[in-house]
Order: C-alpha cells, then sequence, then structure tokens
C-alpha cells in the first residue's frame, strides 16, 4: 500500500469517495424540505374569520397564525392561570373572554410575576370594563388549547393550571353563541390604545412571548434513499481501493511462495541426482 501506483489509487479513491459524499449531501438537501414560506404566511394578519371558525378544531392551517378580531372584553370572566414561563421564570398569565360578532374567544392579555399581581391586573381591568363595554380591536397569535390538567383531591379545583378554552367557557357568564376551540396570545396594541406595552406594564404585566410556528418538514423518503446509496458508494470506493492493493500483495507472495517451492524442488532433485 505505500508503493507510489497503490498511494496514487489512493488519492484517486478519496477523489471517488468525496464526490459520491457531496452528492449524498445534495441528494439530503431535497430529502427533507421545509414549508418556510408556509411559516412567513403565520406572521400575516388575518381577520379571525378567515383563520378558524367557532367550533372548528385547530388544524395546521390555523395553530400559529397571527388573527386580528374586534370585541369586548367581558366582566366577570378574568382568569388567572398559574404555572406560566417567562423568560425562565415561572408566573401566571390573566386570560379573558373576548365577545366577538363570530364568537366568544379566551385570550391571554399578559403576564404576571405572581398570581397576587395577576389578581391585582383583574381587579383593575374589571374596573375599566365593566361600564361602559369597551369594543377593542385586538391582534394576536391563535394557539390549540393546552392539556387539561385535573385537580387532585387535595387541590383547589377552581385553580386554573392550563390555558383550556373548554374549561374556561365553564367558567364564564351565561352566554350565547359558539366558541372558539382555540385560544389567542395577544400582541400588544398601538401605542396610546387600550392593553399597549405601556398599559401592561401599568397593570404590573408583561407581554407574553408568541412565538411563530417552526416550518413543517417533509421527507422525500425516495431521495433520502438515494442520498444514503452514495455514503455507501463512497464507502465502496475506498473498500475497492484496499481490496485491489490486498490482491495484488495475495498475487505477489503466493508467486514468490511458487517460486520458492520450484526453486527447492529444482534443489531437492539435483541433490538427489547428484553421485555419492
Amino acid at each position: 500500500m505505500r508503493r507510489p501506483q497503490w498511494i496514487g489509487a489512493l488519492l484517486l479513491a478519496l477523489v471517488v469517495a468525496g464526490a459520491f459524499a457531496w452528492l449524498g449531501q445534495w441528494q439530503l438537501g431535497f430529502a427533507i424540505q421545509s414549508d418556510a414560506e408556509g411559516a412567513a404566511d403565520s406572521e400575516i394578519v388575518r381577520p379571525i374569520d378567515q383563520v378558524t371558525q367557532p367550533g372548528s378544531p385547530v388544524d395546521d392551517a390555523a395553530g400559529g397564525m397571527v388573527l386580528s378580531a374586534t370585541g369586548v372584553l367581558v366582566s366577570g370572566d378574568f382568569t388567572v392561570v398559574e404555572q406560566r414561563m417567562h423568560a425562565g421564570q415561572e408566573g401566571a398569565w390573566v386570560a379573558g373572554h373576548l365577545a366577538t360578532p363570530h364568537g366568544h374567544l379566551s385570550v391571554a392579555i399578559g403576564w404576571a410575576p405572581s398570581v397576587a399581581v395577576a389578581e391585582r391586573a383583574i381587579g383593575e381591568l374589571e374596573a375599566r370594563v365593566a361600564v361602559p363595554a369597551i369594543e377593542l380591536a385586538v391582534e394576536g397569535r391563535y394557539m390549540p388549547s393546552d392539556a387539561l390538567v385535573i385537580p387532585t383531591p387535595s387541590e383547589d379545583p377552581e385553580r386554573v393550571t392550563s390555558m383550556v378554552p373548554a374549561q374556561q367557557v365553564n367558567l364564564w357568564q351565561p352566554f350565547e353563541g359558539p366558541a372558539y376551540a382555540g385560544f389567542a396570545v395577544l400582541h400588544p396594541a398601538t401605542a396610546g390604545e387600550p392593553l399597549d406595552t405601556s398599559d401592561l406594564a401599568a397593570l404590573g404585566l408583561e407581554t407574553i412571548e408568541s412565538v411563530p410556528p417552526l416550518p413543517a418538514e417533509t421527507i422525500n423518503w425516495l431521495n433520502l434513499f438515494y442520498a444514503v446509496e452514495w455514503v455507501v458508494f463512497a464507502g465502496f470506493a475506498i473498500f475497492f481501493w484496499y481490496r485491489l492493493a490486498r490482491d495484488a500483495w495475495e498475487k505477489e507472495h503466493e508467486l514468490k511462495m511458487l517460486a520458492a517451492g520450484e526453486h527447492g524442488a529444482e534443489r531437492t532433485a539435483a541433490h538427489t541426482s547428484s553421485p555419492e
């Protein structure tokens, strides 16, 4: 293998293997594709009736989309949702009931560092929306319901630790009309309007992080198979060089052993035929 011709053959095998590896990487790029365009579309603000309908499940076409809605925050229907994380700190959300012309929507208004701060914020919000009712134009990200957490017998049954619109509907005052299956994480309003950043800060709340959904990824299994195939070819190029070098080595040694055997036989024959 240290001979010049086999070193040259090794370099050629490495070049071929590198080409096969590059082809495998190129094929892999087509095997796993992300819908980046769909992720960008999620940030386009659409009216709520274009995103979802009351009673409809939160599917991939609606979940994570930014929507706009106009409605009234219903007095007496604010809820503290505990065990909500924000910037690595556990706190609570202030959630409300937004009555829109299309249906009733659960909204997450802001994050508080503690339940006590959230309850004080609800007290101030109640004073604002009691009389007269203020119609708000809100914007937020539509999200699917959390998993329902059933309290243990030792826990307070009225304590809310998950954002489940179906549960919150039962805590709201009686209302007419359908409700949405998901909830909206509200974005800060335009400066100077209710529930803008400064208004939330005055209530002791912070804007809830609204993270866009990850781009959906699809796998083309045929392209993935081709990518693996190119990697196998790259490994075979090195193995092929090794096999050729070994075959040449074995052939040389067999010829040497054969020549040595013939030479030994000649010496034995000559020794046997010589007179004593």
